[in-house]
């Protein structure tokens, strides 16, 4: 039954209408006021990069234009403090309440905790909503009551659940509080500052791939279920053409709700089921997997918020990264010598996008053949990626990197040659994103060192001058891999530490820990300031820094936005030589 409540409805990355949990509970008790509040200050060092912003602009117009047809219209506000955008839209409207979807990253976890505690205070009510996962973090625990740090029995119970299949239909009008909301400081969806000019050529070519937007989200997840689906397990082996469902990005801005998208493969799971399609069945459980692997990731980063931070296993504090600049340039350039590396990373340049499978191989690429820190490769996917998930992002270079208690073994190379074989056969992937090699004959396409020099001549390649020479050789990398595990061994032996110990909780992570610095990325300034708002777990745990590591942030800080010119993103990832 309706109400005469006035409520506020903060999106952040619940960008649609339909089964949206807040929108939906705001709608039912009385008006609304929907709005989005961006404030890049907060973002830190996880401010989204150009593909991502992009992305979420187009999505934002697209939702307004919903909410408009309902009656109302999403409110944008740009501000220096999100805290005090949301009170200022309190004082203008009278709401007494604010609703929200909730959010599970490091940085989301902090604002959420200080939004709650302000509007308390003054007397507000809050409420916050599932409509991003299955299940909340807080829901799936271990037989001892703790949570789980291996996916396939987190998974397992899960599955073993019932999840809610009743869609929440999108509202048939709302009531709107434009009227009263004369005091608050608005601004267009340009005026955000999502794109700049600067942004708009390479954007464009994103505009000719993708329609963001929550209604595109439905029609893809459609097209996906009822032509694709029966063959993904077969077709997400092949790194060219359309083998994936393109969904990420939709899911990652909320345009479709993850309980939507499970309930529909598992209903053409159980039709495969009774007439005995088992490769039906193979690919919606392998789908259902990546669904599981998703949940997974805020499942791990809100338990253990420090991951943006520091691996899982606390073995890896030990493990002596290599952290050179110039080998992360060539790799993150595409000009490492190893075709497969290579085309993805300048796929991802481009596009915003990578197959799964490669992002596997190039991540695998930076971890175990030049041994780039971990954190380093997270933070640039976060920065170029299109569908950049943060929790997903973490996880998965925790899982490549044997950061985590299931994750690939440290020591296992995998040769990109074999790979390229194995994924490309015929080369194609190789030839669209390195037209340098488009003459290489495939026999030679995935390792042309190992080409007959009147092979090289006749295709017109050049090591070492059109196309890189190999940035280290296979045998080189196994054996500074081998050493670098060795030395993490006796790092171990000598201090008593146990081989696979998980570190215990974000007090014991964050007091010896220091912030995320790739080359020309700035640190965030709160990085060491995790609070989770988890009474059961955590309390609001803060650590306060001493005056002195302060001084040394600021000044890190200004270092880095000094040689932000020098390392930044577009630099790194043009093609020059």
């Amino acid at each position: 039954m309706a109400t005469n409540r006035k409520t506020i409805v903060w999106f952040r990355r619940d960008l649609r209408i339909e089964d949206n949990p807040a929108l939906a509970a705001a709608a039912r008790e009385g008006s609304v006021f929907p709005v989005f509040i961006w404030c890049p200050e907060e973002e830190g060092q996880f401010h989204p990069g150009r593909a991502s912003r992009w992305w979420m602009k187009q999505s934002l117009a697209h939702l307004n234009q919903s909410l408009k047809s309902l009656g109302s219209h999403l409110t944008f506000i740009k501000t220096h403090s999100t805290v005090s955008a949301i009170l200022d839209c309190v004082r203008a409207t009278g709401a007494t309440k604010v609703v929200f979807n909730h959010l599970y990253d490091p940085v989301s976890l902090v604002r959420d905790h200080n939004v709650k505690e302000k509007l308390m205070e003054r007397g507000i009510s809050v409420q916050g909503y599932n409509g991003d996962l299955l299940y909340e973090p807080w829901e799936i625990n271990s037989e001892n009551g703790k949570p789980f740090t291996s996916f396939a029995p987190y998974w397992k119970k899960c599955l073993d659940m019932s999840v809610e299949s009743v869609m929440l239909p999108p509202p048939w009008r709302l009531m709107p509080l434009t009227a009263a909301a004369e005091g608050v400081w608005a601004c267009s969806i340009e005026e955000l500052g999502l794109e700049d000019e600067a942004e708009k050529p390479s954007n464009a070519l994103l505009t000719r791939a993708w329609s963001p937007g929550w209604s595109n989200a439905d029609k893809t997840l459609t097209e996906f279920i009822e032509k694709q689906l029966i063959d993904y397990a077969k077709n997400s082996k092949k790194v060219v053409g359309n083998s994936t469902s393109m969904l990420s990005p939709y899911l990652h801005f909320g345009e479709i709700s993850v309980r939507r998208v499970f309930q529909c493969v598992r209903m053409k799971k159980i039709i495969w089921a009774r007439d005995k399609n088992t490769e039906g069945e193979e690919s919606a459980d392998l789908f259902l997997r990546g669904i599981g692997q998703r949940e997974y990731s805020r499942y791990i980063c809100f338990n253990f918020p420090f991951t943006h931070e520091q691996s899982l296993l606390s073995h890896l504090r030990f493990f002596p990264w290599d952290a050179d600049v110039g080998k992360f340039k060539a790799w993150s350039q595409g000009r490492t010598g190893y075709p497969l590396v290579d085309a993805g990373m300048r796929e991802l340049w481009a596009t915003g996008w990578m197959h799964n499978r490669i992002r596997v191989i190039v991540s695998s690429f930076a971890v175990k053949f030049l041994l780039l820190p971990w954190k380093w490769g997270m933070k640039y996917f976060w920065d170029t990626l299109l569908d950049a998930d943060l929790e997903c992002d973490i996880i998965g270079w925790q899982y490549i990197s044997g950061s985590l208690p299931d994750g690939h073994e440290l020591d296992r190379l995998d040769n990109p040659a074999i790979q390229g074989a194995k994924y490309d056969p015929e080369g194609e992937y190789i030839r669209q994103w390195l037209p340098e090699l488009a003459r290489m004959p495939t026999e030679w396409i995935h390792h042309p060192w190992d080409a007959p020099s009147t092979v090289l001549k006749a295709s017109g390649v050049e090591l070492g001058a059109n196309y890189a020479k190999p940035i280290v050789d296979i045998d080189t990398a196994r054996e500074l891999l081998t050493k670098a595990i060795s030395r993490t061994r006796e790092a171990q032996i000598m201090i008593g530490a146990a081989p696979d110990e998980i570190v215990a909780d974000s007090y014991e992570a964050l007091e010896g820990n220091h912030t995320v610095k790739v080359p020309g990325l700035c640190p965030s300034a709160s990085s060491n300031d995790q609070r989770v708002p988890s009474a059961v777990r955590y309390n609001g745990l803060k650590r306060v820094k001493p005056a002195e590591e302060e001084e040394e942030e600021e000044r890190e800080m200004k270092r880095c936005r000094e040689e932000r010119d020098l390392f930044s993103t577009a630099e790194s990832s043009s093609s020059d030589g």
